[in-house]
């Protein structure tokens, strides 16, 4: 194969390949109507269940047994693959198109909020709950879940999109990502062998935001790459995967607005305490 040289000037003249290139376009906004369903709590998630999306609802679950009735929450999904993330009411609460976004129904005027780092923050605040009021504390708390954002578009678009999606398997790509994953999973591990959680004694914001991505590679359950990563030998990283992984509220939060694995790992909405109780059979056969 020749090497390919780039034009002068870009342009998009054919689609790109790949899982998700039914909905990958170089232009942004709306690109039909659609009017965004609201229910009966204070705080509407509009998302699906990859690990972006369960960052928010494992939070809104841990407030919620924590006692927090204002977090109370309706979790409508949006399916990314049909191009829902574009219809009009999605884009005017996410201009960038992307899942989660919450709609705060708790105020005098609704308050959007997107990026799945910038909503846990929000929650996190507004609840006092997952973020320590001690200024190192919080600063340490902070730092690590702003890592999580800027670390995980390589695990995710790098590493996962050229090992798993990527229509044609690049040696140089995957070389390059898995490189970069393998240093991301050794400093988490460096971490944990000092402390118990992210931040230090506390679970936190920072472990919600980095457990459904690299929690879940360590466990084998995002890109089936833990026998290639040779996740097994990251025994902090493990234990730590392991004991927030136990935990009541991370198990009911990750199947939220879930459309992949096993019926009872799918909740496809979620608008009451009660549906973990339902036949997940009959919610997707609903849905």
């Amino acid at each position: 194969m020749p090497d390919y040289v780039p034009p002068r000037v870009w342009q998009w003249t054919k689609p790109g390949g790949g899982a998700f290139a039914n909905i990958n376009r170089p232009v942004s906004g709306a690109t039909h109507e659609k009017t965004l369903p609201v229910g009966k709590h204070p705080m509407q998630l509009y998302s699906q269940g990859t690990p972006n999306g369960q960052k928010v609802t494992i939070l809104l679950e841990e407030l919620l047994e924590l006692g927090h009735a204002g977090a109370e929450y309706d979790a409508w999904l949006i399916r990314i693959q049909e191009g829902d993330q574009f219809g009009s009411g999605f884009v005017a609460v996410n201009p960038n198109s992307k899942i989660p976004a919450l709609l705060d129904r708790s105020g005098p005027e609704p308050l959007r909020v997107f990026e799945s780092g910038a909503i846990l923050l929000h929650l996190a605040e507004k609840f006092g709950a997952f973020l320590p009021r001690d200024a190192a504390k919080r600063a340490e708390t902070l730092c690590w879940l702003f890592w999580q954002m800027g670390s995980a578009p390589y695990l995710g678009g790098g590493f996962g999109h050229f090992y798993v999606y990527a229509p044609v398997k690049i040696e140089y790509a995957i070389d390059r990502f898995t490189m970069e994953a393998k240093r991301q999973l050794d400093l988490l591990d460096k971490l944990l062998a000092t402390r118990r959680y992210i931040a230090g004694d506390e679970y936190s914001v920072a472990d919600i935001a980095i457990w459904p991505w690299y929690g879940a590679v360590a466990l084998g359950d995002v890109y089936n790459a833990a026998e290639f990563l040779q996740t097994q030998d990251y025994e902090h990283l493990q234990r730590w995967a392991t004991e927030v992984g136990s935990r009541p509220a991370v198990k009911r939060g990750r199947i939220v607005n879930k459309t992949t694995g096993a019926p009872s790992e799918q909740l496809r909405e979620r608008h009451d305490a009660s549906d973990f109780d339902t036949s997940t059979e009959d919610k997707r056969a609903s849905k």
